[in-house]
């Protein structure tokens, strides 16, 4: 699923940082205490007491706030663009970094569609996430970012994919799935929800994409897990390279192999030895004529300027889609679904409305016409991703000076950023229940009574992208999503381990995905 668009931070733990580190970092903390403590912040020309945006400060611009706040950086930029008149602020730091934040949706389809070939990833996000992503779909620009997307299009839009990924998500359930959660219920013993979610997503997109089934779901795959392992700490390492308080620090690091740079390196190795042996048994397959399904890969290796490194690279970027964007939706929603048994209910009625019309019992799995009948929850599901996007933030480049729909202008080589977790709590743009989970808002009534789902702007819900680059795979993960929660509901009672609030979310890691740091630790029962 094409959700990673952005770079989202993480936290700099000083803890695991080794001597090197601290020594490098030392003169900058004296010189943010410095700045702190002796320089004020610079005033606003408005005769207005009342100040918008972030602090600035006396050349270390918003550095000081952006270093006391980083480990909170969405709550922290969604209140401060929750101040401000158009729900914009600027931002600078030192490094000659300068943007502006913005969870306005007019300015969001200026950037995504209006004005697109101003916009453009930029050198700055591919460099950042070149050694991880290297010139996949999602890490660049131009003719390389065309003749990928061409590629994909033709594939996503055949029956006979959305055919595929119903069987594979079926099996994988039937199969895999199901029997663990049977299991955890029978010997009432915890799991981690988000972990096997992740496990599913995984063998699903590999299964999909290109014909190989790790098994990591089974536990029958070594190299999956440690390759998940890798893939995890690679995106989190990678994203940390954005919030660094000096962005040519992790050159530094990564030239003299330590700290997080060297382990950087270690875990990208072991990501880039399994994709390279997809492909590598892939032409093996195929130079010995063995007959291989027209998957994903097998596009893209009918190109013959696609070489094994961009081969590899298009791997990387379709896992990263496939497993990280659809496992952390699900586990938001099972989460906030928790503290929301009333809409359980809901999703439990509509689901034995549509056994009924079907003549279907709950042992057998949904038909892709079931799915389409699910209003109720998708609604839910699209209410989830709303407060709980994936993806929660993205980042693009200005290449010529700009002015946006909100008056607010953008320079050349500025970073232009939107902010999909803040939209989605910004009154302006849903409400004053806007942080309420309700997913009749995204209901109306048709002829005849019925309730459908109405699909919203892209620009006002940007978690699929919007524009050129909109989302390739939106129908395929809602598929996924629908019939994975449609099951585990209609057969299981979800409890969590934690109390769930509202008031009080998981604490979530942000790596080029949010995930929930400790997990989603659950206890299941049979209906």
């Amino acid at each position: 699923m094409d959700l990673l668009q952005g770079s989202s931070p993480i936290i700099l733990n000083i803890k695991n940082m080794d001597i090197i580190s601290l020594i490098l970092i030392f003169p900058i903390f004296l010189l943010f205490i410095y700045c702190f403590f002796f320089l004020h912040p610079t005033k606003s020309k408005s005769k207005s007491t009342t100040q918008f945006g972030f602090k600035n400060y006396t050349i270390l611009g918003t550095l000081p706030e952006f270093l006391l706040n980083r480990h909170r950086f969405l709550d922290w930029s969604t209140q401060i663009l929750s101040q401000c008149p158009t729900n914009t602020a600027v931002f600078h730091r030192p490094g000659n970094i300068h943007g502006i934040i913005t969870a306005n949706p007019a300015n969001v389809q200026h950037i995504l569609k209006t004005n697109f070939h101003n916009y453009p990833k930029g050198t700055r996000f591919i460099s950042l996430l070149q050694d991880f992503l290297g010139h996949g779909i999602f890490n660049s620009d131009g003719e390389p970012w065309k003749s990928q997307r061409k590629t994909a299009s033709y594939e996503f839009n055949t029956r006979s994919l959305r055919n595929f990924v119903m069987e594979t998500a079926a099996v994988e359930l039937q199969t895999r799935f199901i029997p663990i959660l049977e299991t955890a219920a029978d010997s009432e013993q915890v799991v981690d929800l988000q972990e096997l979610l992740e496990r599913y997503s995984f063998d699903n997109i590999c299964k999909v994409a290109f014909n190989v089934d790790p098994g990591c779901l089974a536990g029958d795959g070594n190299s999956g897990s440690e390759f998940m392992a890798a893939f995890d700490e690679a995106a989190t390492l990678s994203s940390g390279r954005f919030m660094y308080a000096f962005p040519g620090l992790y050159k530094i690091k990564k030239l003299l192999n330590f700290g997080s740079e060297s382990k950087l390196r270690k875990s990208i190795e072991t990501v880039h030895k399994f994709a390279g042996d997809i492909i590598t048994s892939r032409m093996e397959e195929s130079a010995g004529k063995t007959k291989t399904d027209e998957d994903l890969l097998s596009r893209f290796m009918g190109i013959s300027e696609y070489s094994p490194e961009l081969l590899r690279d298009v791997v990387i970027s379709f896992i990263l889609a496939g497993r990280d964007t659809t496992s952390s939706a699900l586990a938001w929603f099972f989460w906030i679904l928790s503290s929301h048994p009333e809409v359980e209910q809901k999703i439990l009625a509509e689901l034995k409305t549509i056994r009924l019309s079907s003549g279907e019992n709950r042992r057998e799995f949904y038909s892709f016409d079931d799915l389409r009948e699910m209003h109720y929850l998708h609604a839910a599901i699209s209410e989830g991703l709303r407060l709980y996007p994936p993806v929660p933030v993205d980042t693009k480049a200005c290449l010529k000076d700009d002015v946006m729909p909100d008056g607010t202008f953008v320079g050349e080589g500025w970073f232009v950023t939107y902010h999909t977790y803040a939209m989605g709590r910004m009154e302006s743009v849903w409400g004053g229940d806007c942080r309420e989970f309700r997913p009749e808002r995204w209901l109306e009534e048709e002829g005849g009574g019925k309730v459908v789902y109405r699909p919203e702007n892209p620009f006002k819900f940007p978690v699929f992208h919007g524009g050129p680059r909109i989302c390739l795979g939106k129908e395929m993960a809602y598929t996924q999503m629908k019939l994975v929660a449609a099951t585990i509901i209609e057969r299981f009672e979800v409890e969590m381990v934690a109390a769930a609030s509202e008031k009080n979310p998981p604490e979530h890691v942000l790596s080029l995905t949010m995930r929930m740091k400790d997990g989603l630790k659950v206890r299941v029962g049979k209906r």
